[in-house]
């Protein structure tokens, strides 16, 4: 056992270590030290951030950008991973078929554990949807390819493909159909009218009036005062709906880019093994993201699919 590990670190953590070194000595970080220029084959281009995503080409007036290109390959890769574990599908399964129903039986299992058998048909397509596509654009994006083919253009460089999760615009399009989706469960859950009507209640309202004309005095200005209460919850509600959307998007778009912008400045400072690091790490941030946009949009779901009276009890 002793001589075994003792295997594991010469034959790995050694060389790692030495790489690491030679890295911090004579790449960008070293050298600025040393004062000298780092070696050809040390020299890494300095890093180019750019917040909106880079245009590639345009097809009439669509412009094709980076970004999008991204997640078309997202899309493609996931369609035919899809399609390659699903086909031939049989009453016992093989084992790509059993390890997509193990994916989809996990993410129902999810889903049921919060909204409950009633509903969990119904979210499970839409919680799903968006935690595979954002883990994926996650995940691909740590390919090698992604930030290093492109082109120059004005004397900068323009990557073929970058972190769909890195242009603002696609974390906004995911919490646009999160709050869709969420608007449309309650809906058709409790019934348009029903659902709308917790909103804007002016049930107590009207019916202080009604009271008040009547010549209720006593519950008639109590009812009104309470249903002008009811009406002013009811807009702050429609605007912490409304807000979701800023707060999903934001902290996507602001985790994702900090990850993409920690692993360039690594990879520059300290060529060679010290970005492998920070690799697994946003491994893990992907993980944690992909399930915090989902699982928000499960539990905003469960809420919008049981009445306020449930609730209350």
């Amino acid at each position: 056992m002793g001589s075994g590990r003792l295997k594991i670190l010469i034959f790995f953590f050694v060389p790692v270590l030495i790489l690491f070194i030679i890295g911090l000595i004579f790449g960008p970080l070293g050298s600025s030290f040393l004062g000298k220029e780092p070696p050809s084959i040390f020299k890494v281009p300095r890093p180019h951030v750019s917040l909106p995503a880079e245009s590639l080409f345009h097809f009439g007036k669509l412009t094709i950008t980076n970004t999008l290109l991204a997640s078309w390959f997202t899309m493609l890769v996931l369609i035919l991973l899809s399609l390659f574990l699903t086909r031939g599908m049989r009453l016992i399964p093989s084992r790509r078929q059993a390890m997509a129903e193990a994916i989809v039986e996990g993410l129902l299992n999810f889903v049921e554990s919060v909204a409950g058998k009633k509903h969990a048909r119904m979210i499970f397509p839409g919680v799903a949807t968006i935690f595979i596509y954002v883990i994926s654009n996650a995940y691909l994006a740590l390919l090698p390819f992604f930030g290093t083919i492109g082109f120059y253009h004005d004397h900068e460089f323009v990557a073929l493909f970058r972190a769909a999760n890195t242009d603002v615009n696609v974390p906004l399009s995911i919490a646009l159909m999160s709050f869709f989706f969420v608007e449309s469960w309650g809906m058709r859950a409790l019934g348009v009218f029903h659902y709308l009507g917790e909103f804007i209640n002016v049930r107590q309202f009207l019916q202080g009036w009604k009271e008040l004309f009547t010549g209720k005095i006593k519950t008639g200005p109590m009812n009104i005062v309470f249903g002008v209460i009811n009406l002013f919850v009811g807009v702050l509600e429609i605007f912490s709906h409304l807000t979701r959307m800023l707060s999903f998007t934001f902290r996507l778009f602001g985790n994702m880019t900090a990850g993409e912008i920690l692993i360039l400045v690594s990879c520059f400072l300290i060529p060679l093994v010290f970005t492998i690091p920070f690799y697994s790490l946003e491994l893990l941030i992907g993980l944690i993201q992909a399930l915090i946009f989902s699982g928000l949009t499960l539990v905003f779901g469960t809420v919008a699919t049981s009445p306020l009276h449930e609730e209350s009890e």
